[in-house]
Order: C-alpha cells, then sequence, then structure tokens
C-alpha cells in the first residue's frame, strides 16, 4: 500500500502560498496560527510560524496542515514561539520534493541580525539569478525562488533592512507578495503588477499583513485596506509607514482570484470573491443557455458560480453532487483495481436529484479534464437523461508563471483540443465556457477599456504582463517554484 496524493486534486490550478504576518501583540504566534487555518485553501503540503521577542527568533516548521503543527494537539508548539511579532506561511500541494528545507518562512543570520520572509507568488528571472549566485560563491539550501532574495539581501551594502530588501528586489521579476519579519519590524511588499493578493487589517493597536481577508475574520482583526501594488510597508514601534520604491506598472491582479483560488468569504481588491463568483455564473447563463430540469454545482467552488447561473436561468439549483469534507490529502491505493475509484472518495452522487433529468453541471475550470470525465460518468450513472457542462472561467490554455502550479502546456486539454472535442472526452452532451470578455463583464470592467482595470488572465489569453526571463533564457520547461527541484 501507499500513499499518494488525490487524484481528484490534480485537476485543479493550485495557488502556490498563503501568508500572514502580526506585529504588536504578545499573542502573535497564536493569532498566526488561526490566519493560517483561514488560510489552508491557498496550500496544504507544508505551514511554517516565525516569531520574535526583539531579541531572539523562534519558528517552527512543519509537513501537512496547519491543524496538524499548530492545532489543539501542538499548543505547546505555538507557546514556544514566544515574541511580539509573527509570521507564518502556507505551502501549495505539488507532485514535487516534500522536505523540510523549502518549508516557510526561511530565516537567516545576517550582519544587521536575524530576518525570515515568505513569499506567495513565483520570480520569473529566480534561475538566472540563482546561477549568477552560485558562480559568485553563494551555497543554497533549498531549492525555492524564495532564497534568491535571502542572497541578494545578503550581498547588498545598503544601511538599512529596508533599503537592502529594496536593492534586492529591484533586481527580480515576476509576481509576489512577501511578508517579513525583522527584530525590530514587519514588512510588507507588493510587485508594480499587483498580481498577487496582500491586504493591511488591524486588531487593536496591532497591525497585520495578509493575503486574504478571511485571515482577519477568524481573529476579530478589522480590514484597512488592500497594499496597493508596488508599496511597501514597514510596521514597527513608531507605526506605519508606507513607501513606493519601484518603478510604476500596469495594474493585472490575477482574475484566477475571484474564479477559484480566493475564499467566497474573502474581500480581495474590494469585491466580494462571492458576489464575484455569483456575477460570472449569471453571464455564463446568459452566453451559453440550455433547456435543462436543474443546475448542480461540483461542489465546492463550482456552489456560487452554479448559484448565479440558475437564478439567471430561471432553472431549480440543487445540490446533486455531496462532497465528503472528511477526505484528507492523502488515501490509500492498495490496487490498481480501485484506483479508479478514487474521485468518489471526495464526490458522490445525489440520486434523488439527478434521475430522469436534463443535468447543468457548473464548475471553475477544466485543467486536465481528468476530474470532469470521473464527475459526468458518476452523474450518468445516478440516471441524468443529459449532462451539459457549464465553466465558469474560459479555456485555460497557457501555463501560468506567476505562482500558480499548473500543468505544462501540452497537459491542459483546452491547449490540445476545440471545445467539441472537450465534449467528446468528458462524456457530456454539450460543454461551454464563459468568453473572455464576458468574464471581463461580469467583474464589471469592460476588456480593452483603457479607463478599466485588466486583470491578469494569461492563463486564459497567454498575455504575460511581467517578463518570462527564465523561460525565454532557455528554461521554457522551468519555473523555480516552490517545490520544483533545481537542475
Amino acid at each position: 500500500m501507499t500513499l499518494t496524493t488525490s487524484p481528484f486534486d490534480d485537476d485543479h490550478l493550485h495557488e502556490e502560498c498563503g501568508v500572514f504576518g502580526i506585529f504588536g501583540t504578545p499573542d502573535a504566534a497564536a493569532h498566526t496560527a488561526l490566519g493560517l487555518h483561514a488560510l489552508q485553501h491557498r496550500g496544504q503540503e507544508a505551514t511554517g510560524i516565525v516569531a520574535t521577542d526583539g531579541e531572539h527568533f523562534n519558528a517552527h516548521r512543519g509537513l501537512g496542515h496547519v491543524g496538524e503543527n499548530f492545532g489543539a494537539d501542538a499548543q505547546n508548539t505555538v507557546a514556544k514561539l514566544t515574541g511580539f511579532a509573527a509570521i507564518g506561511h502556507n505551502r501549495y500541494a505539488t507532485t514535487g520534493e516534500t522536505a523540510i528545507r523549502n518549508v516557510q518562512p526561511l530565516f537567516a543570520d545576517f550582519e544587521f541580525g536575524g530576518f525570515a520572509l515568505c513569499h506567495n507568488g513565483n520570480l520569473t528571472n529566480a534561475l538566472i539569478l540563482r546561477q549568477q549566485l552560485v558562480r559568485q560563491g553563494c551555497i543554497f539550501q533549498s531549492t525555492t525562488d524564495t532564497e534568491t532574495i535571502v542572497h541578494l539581501i545578503a550581498r547588498s551594502r545598503r544601511r538599512t533592512v529596508v533599503d537592502r530588501l529594496i536593492e534586492a528586489m529591484n533586481q527580480v521579476d515576476g509576481a509576489y507578495a512577501l511578508v517579513c519579519l525583522s527584530s525590530s519590524a514587519l514588512i510588507g511588499l507588493r510587485d508594480p503588477n499587483g498580481v498577487r493578493p496582500l491586504i493591511l487589517g488591524r486588531l487593536g493597536d496591532s497591525y497585520i499583513i495578509t493575503s486574504e481577508s478571511c485571515a482577519l475574520d477568524i481573529i476579530g482583526a478589522d480590514f484597512v485596506r488592500d497594499v496597493e501594488p508596488g508599496e511597501l510597508l514597514v510596521i514597527d514601534g513608531t507605526g506605519l509607514k508606507s513607501y513606493f520604491p519601484f518603478r510604476p506598472a500596469e495594474r493585472r491582479f490575477c482574475i484566477f482570484e475571484y474564479i477559484y483560488f480566493a475564499r467566497p468569504d474573502s474581500l480581495v481588491e474590494g469585491i466580494s470573491v462571492y458576489a464575484a463568483r455569483k456575477a460570472i455564473g449569471a453571464e455564463l447563463a446568459k452566453e451559453s443557455g440550455v433547456e435543462a430540469d436543474v443546475v448542480v454545482p461540483v461542489p465546492d467552488s463550482g456552489v456560487p458560480a452554479a448559484v448565479g447561473y440558475a437564478a439567471a436561468a430561471g432553472i431549480p439549483f440543487e445540490l446533486g453532487i455531496i462532497r465528503n469534507h472528511y477526505v484528507g490529502r492523502t488515501f490509500i491505493q492498495p490496487t490498481d483495481q480501485v484506483r479508479h475509484l478514487g474521485v468518489k472518495l471526495k464526490h458522490n452522487a445525489n440520486r434523488a436529484q439527478l434521475a430522469g433529468k436534463r443535468v447543468i453541471l457548473v464548475d471553475d475550470s477544466i485543467v486536465r479534464g481528468t476530474t470532469s470525465t470521473k464527475i459526468v460518468e458518476m452523474v450518468r450513472q445516478a440516471g441524468a437523461r443529459e449532462v451539459h457542462m457549464r465553466i465558469a472561467s474560459p479555456p485555460t490554455t497557457h501555463s501560468c508563471f506567476y505562482g500558480v502550479d499548473t500543468p505544462e502546456r501540452e497537459k491542459l486539454l483546452a491547449a490540445r483540443m476545440s471545445v467539441e472535442e472537450m465534449a467528446r472526452v468528458i462524456g457530456v452532451d454539450s460543454l461551454a465556457f464563459i468568453s473572455i470578455d464576458g468574464l471581463y463583464r461580469a467583474m464589471g470592467e469592460p476588456r480593452r477599456d483603457p479607463e478599466a482595470i485588466q486583470y491578469c488572465d494569461a492563463c486564459f489569453t497567454g498575455d504575460y504582463p511581467i517578463a518570462l526571463t527564465d523561460r525565454d533564457g532557455g528554461n521554457a520547461a522551468r519555473q523555480l517554484s516552490l517545490l520544483a527541484e533545481a537542475s
């Protein structure tokens, strides 16, 4: 018997991580652990916290979920992380190397003292920078692109921690949201295009920097504002300071945060994620309506879009597929004979709502198509008379290089097939995706309008807003992600 990653997770794109930092409370580590619980959806492979009391740094990093490392059975672990400030990180699940050396936050002792940092995103010139740094004598301890930043800070001759960080980040390309911790300050930084989310919150006199507003809700903190693209925040004993040390760039927030990544109860860039998904579903119904008896979401990520679709189409919404919420990240596969049953560990058909009906299945995306095929087969076996699938995103035709775990392009179903061919492979009576223009309409931002917000939609259009330096420099098949082994 072997433990393997659940196959029903292979057919979604995966966010790389979530970050959380808090300054100015004796319960910094406990609050960080709670914040990471709320951000568990952004990464399930590993988690870590570093705290400081101004003199010492205390850390715990571990593989697995937040609850396994900082839950009720691990209270002593949190209690040992003493200090008035802390940062934490959740790392996404992948098939790459699983090792403690890659778990964040990363920590290093510099000339100026201890410094920890964690990162959500991906540096698109990390491989080239890493090769240069190795030739100059740097010794890397991990295979993360984040460690490149550590070495750039170490080599800086600037006087202050903030100036060293600014000099380091001026040498990198890519999408990033950083939370950093020195002995006296919490620092947050967002890339000039604002691809990845980062927000500012407050709990009494304590400031918080984190990926999503749901991490504020769990500790009763107030949302203050989004960290602006290209903004650097420094929080210390004197309060909050804001800097804009980088050249301004076009705002290109990742639109997939609204489709799938962010939690539905979060506010991202001032927009309710739940409301955005409902609006996308409604627009999808307008674009690709079909006669049917029931609208069924593929849980859980397809639920808000299905609610919007059903309301706009005037078709009843039903939970025709029930999700088992108690399935872990891994499961035992004793034989090849039962491996194909893996999807039923997570989803089961609600036969009473499907038998004899024309069913519209609503999901957030199709990546490889493996899970969609199994879901459709399950619905047909439950007695559905017709099965139509509607997808609340355009076809995913390109890989992401900005912090999303995406298969190589040749493994993306939509990159190899037409919609009609995909429908035949998946086994549906009809298949339709929301159009890219429809997606922008749902977000209230006319596409290509110079006065409107333009998102990063490269996974649908191939329009990459940030230079893919490593890829264009001969590393086309590689991005140095959080778990990828450097060749």
